[in-house]
């Protein structure tokens, strides 16, 4: 299985509508990246929780899963499972952050995501950031809203098993929930990695993806932005994990 490579990898975004869906959807993935990039610079937004212990959680959780990184964390304080009546400000928040940021990936929810809230914010992220690599994460849940990926990050048993010792470890409010616990995020992990050739693997959904047959010189990159970054382009092939 090919793999493809970003050219640059210098500012990631992260969104979720509550606090724990980033490192559900996406926790083995930011300690890869974030130990392979150093420095990388990481914005995350959190529309709900704000001013509560749900956002003390976040923020260590957030700070544990980005090692090295450029951390900016803001967690607002929208109504939990309101989000589509509040859209306005949905959409305001986001426009304020892609005016603050340059990023060369996006996670955020998948659109296809059965809860009201994580799927207002996967609508609205392309709105926001139109010309970006952006990856929906996924969330096992009750509602049975699992789909088929088309883009997987192999993960070690290391990275696995630092993201649900950090799940664990910060988000005591939630490990009362059927589906929050060590089994169940591992056997999703297992059945990524076995769909990828890997042990363990988190899985993404992709809106667009544009490619080039060679290098992309910087004259066909969009408004002066790096080819990494334009349409969500991705710079060369390899076999690597990314």
């Amino acid at each position: 299985m090919l793999s493809l490579l970003p050219e640059r990898l210098a500012e990631v975004v992260l969104v979720g509508a509550h606090c724990d869906d980033i490192a559900i959807g996406a926790g083995a993935t930011l300690l890869e990246l974030c130990r392979a990039h150093p420095g990388v610079r990481v914005s995350a937004l959190v529309f709900t929780g704000g001013e509560s212990l749900r956002e003390e959680e976040e923020r260590g959780a957030l700070v544990a899963l980005c090692p090295g990184a450029e951390l900016r964390i803001s967690v607002l304080g929208l109504s939990d499972s309101q989000l589509p009546s509040q859209w306005r400000q949905v959409q305001e928040a986001l426009r304020e952050l892609r005016g603050a940021t340059q990023p060369d990936l996006i996670l955020a929810p998948s659109p296809h995501d059965a809860h009201q809230d994580h799927r207002l914010i996967a609508e609205l992220v392309p709105t926001a950031f139109r010309d970006h690599l952006t990856l929906g994460y996924e969330i096992l849940k009750w509602d049975g809203d699992l789909a088929q990926p088309q883009v997987y990050l192999p993960i070690d048993g290391a990275s696995l098993r630092e993201k649900l010792g950090i799940l664990a470890a910060h988000y005591a409010s939630q490990s009362d929930h059927s589906w929050f616990d060590e089994e169940a995020f591992t056997g999703l992990a297992r059945v990524r990695g076995v769909q990828c050739h890997s042990r363990y693997a988190e899985a993404f959904h992709l809106h667009k993806l544009v490619i080039a047959a060679g290098p992309v010189r910087p004259s066909e990159s969009s408004a002066g932005v790096p080819a990494a970054r334009s349409g969500g382009r991705v710079g060369r092939a390899e076999c690597a994990s990314y």
